[in-house]
Formats: structure tokens, C-alpha cells, sequence
């Protein structure tokens, strides 16, 4: 195959004589070059079409991304508002918990139990087999659920207690008043209630008490809890002081050598308050005991020998 190559002015040309394979390699690059230039137009186009798709995924999953991050965002947050609640939760708990043990060993003094039979610095002695056929539950509870329970169950233990402290305070209220026993602690009766011949007039008079002699000085106890209504010297009486218990009930005790509490003041079952002397009226030391029941004299004797609460 021969190749002529002209110039511009065609005042001369050029041949080439072409063998074969030059002819061959002439028709391939004709062919070929259309066919590469189509080839890479096709996978530049598909390239670029899967780029595209390929952008757009990621441009999808960065959006999903972002969206499950905000809903992670939000569960946290929640999670922080649970886990604040709970906390203000527990922390009221807990100071309930402490009013509880504190009223607990209250009522432990108050009942006068044992020492260590209610110990309520310790957490309760809790134990068993496992029944049989049943299974033990490994799936965790529901914290704010458990918590709502042992709320509740601290509202009836509570409730219960106080009306465990209303009973004993209640108890322990009429044992002090309850009027028993002698107003001294050493001593025998000298005189009984009733007629009996004045130790100064020798006439046949009513007494309206118990003589309690002993030695000058000595303890005077109440017979009974009460209020003090009076306390100073009274005509018969020397000195003497006045207990008021409540119900209808006044105990006097007379002719005592140095009173030791005042007007007004509140006084327990069993507390000093005088000194056995011989003021007033009276021939030697003794307590001049009275008890008034709505007003009139009774016969301190019964009550003397009453069983005490």
C-alpha cells in the first residue's frame, strides 16, 4: 500500500510505501482510537454515574448518622433527667430511712426491750432455701419501679411505728398517773384516814389522810406523775406541796421540812420532792399524805396498796 502526502502549493508530493503490518497497525489505530475515545467515554460516564451513587449513599448514611445521633443525644439526656430523679429519690429515701431507725430505737428504749433484740443500725437478719421448682430471676428490674415499692413499704412502716410510739407513749402516760405505792421510801403509817382523838385537842376529829413517820430528812416521792399546784407553807399543813395527775386526781403532802419543786412544774412517778420535817401542825416527823378524787377526801390506803402499773 503506498501513502502520497501533498503540500500546500502541489509543487511536490511525498510517497510511502506501507508493508503489512504498518497497514495493519494504520487500521488499527483508525479503528481503534473511535473505539477508545467511545470506551472511555462509557466508563467515564459510568464512573461519574457511580460516583454519583456513591455520593449520594454517603450523603444518606451521613444523614442517618446524624439522625441516630440526635436520638442518642435524646436518650441521654433523659437518661441524665432519670438518673437525676433517681437520685433525689434515694437521697429522700435515705433521710426516711434515718427518721425510721431513729424512731425505731426511740420506741426499743421507749418498750424497754433488751439490748440488741432490736438492732436498727443493721440491716435485718434474711434467709431461706429456694422452693422447689422455682427459678431465680436474672433479668434486671426496673430500678424506679423497686424504688416506687420500697417507698410505699417505708410509708407503712412508718405509719406503723407511729401508732406503735402513739400506744407506748400512751401506755407509759397512764403508768405515771396512775396513782400507787407510798410517798416515802423509808418509814411505817402512824395514824390511818378516818375519826380518830386530835393529838392536840384530845377530841374525836375527822383525818383525812395517811401519817407516814420516819426520819427528818428523808425522801418525800410522788405517788404519781403530775403538776405542781402548789408549793409553800399552808395553815395545818407546815409546809406541803400539791400534785395534780389528771382525771380527777390531787395528792397532798404536808408538814415537810424543805419543799424541792415549784409551781408549775411537771414532776415523774417516783420523784423526791420534799423533805420528811414536822412543820405546821404536827407533833414529829412525818408526811401528811392526802388523795382528792374530784374534790373530796378518799382513803389514801387503797391507792397505797394498789398494784402498779
Amino acid at each position: 500500500m503506498k501513502v502520497i502526502f501533498l503540500n500546500r502549493s502541489h509543487s511536490g508530493s511525498l510517497s510511502i510505501e506501507l508493508g503489512r503490518w504498518s497497514r495493519a497497525f494504520l487500521s488499527l489505530c483508525c479503528l481503534g482510537l473511535p473505539l477508545g475515545l467511545i470506551t472511555g467515554g462509557f466508563l467515564a460516564g459510568q464512573e461519574a454515574g457511580e460516583r454519583s451513587v456513591r455520593d449520594a449513599s454517603l450523603d444518606s448514611m451521613a444523614d442517618q448518622l446524624k439522625q441516630q445521633a440526635d436520638v442518642l443525644a435524646g436518650m441521654r439526656d433523659q437518661a441524665e433527667l432519670k438518673l437525676q430523679a433517681l437520685t433525689l429519690n434515694l437521697a429522700g429515701l435515705q433521710a426516711r430511712m434515718t427518721r425510721l431507725d431513729a424512731l425505731g430505737e426511740h420506741l426499743t428504749v421507749m418498750a424497754d426491750l433488751e439490748e440488741g433484740e432490736f438492732d436498727f443500725g443493721q440491716p435485718p437478719a434474711l434467709g431461706g432455701p429456694l422452693a422447689l421448682g422455682s427459678s431465680i430471676d436474672f433479668s434486671s428490674p426496673d430500678i424506679a419501679v423497686e424504688i416506687d415499692s420500697f417507698a410505699a413499704s417505708l410509708v407503712e412502716g412508718e405509719y406503723q411505728l407511729e401508732i406503735l410510739e402513739s400506744l407506748l407513749n400512751h401506755r407509759m402516760l397512764a403508768k405515771q398517773s396512775w396513782l400507787s405505792g407510798r410517798p416515802i421510801e423509808k418509814g411505817w403509817i402512824s395514824s390511818y384516814f378516818g375519826q380518830r382523838t386530835d393529838p392536840f385537842s384530845g377530841q374525836m376529829a375527822m383525818h383525812n389522810g395517811l401519817d407516814f413517820a420516819g426520819k427528818e430528812g428523808s425522801d418525800v416521792i410522788s405517788v404519781a406523775g403530775g403538776v405542781v399546784t402548789w408549793a409553800g407553807a399552808r395553815p395545818g399543813y407546815g409546809e406541803m406541796v400539791e400534785l395534780s395527775h389528771g382525771d380527777g386526781f390531787v395528792t397532798r403532802y404536808g408538814h415537810n421540812k424543805e419543799n424541792l419543786v415549784v409551781p408549775g412544774e411537771l414532776v415523774k412517778k417516783g420523784q423526791t420532792i420534799a423533805l420528811m420535817g414536822s412543820s405546821g401542825r404536827s407533833t414529829g416527823a412525818h408526811v401528811h399524805y392526802e388523795v382528792y378524787k374530784n374534790g373530796r377526801p378518799v382513803d389514801p390506803a387503797s391507792y397505797v396498796h394498789r398494784t402498779p402499773r
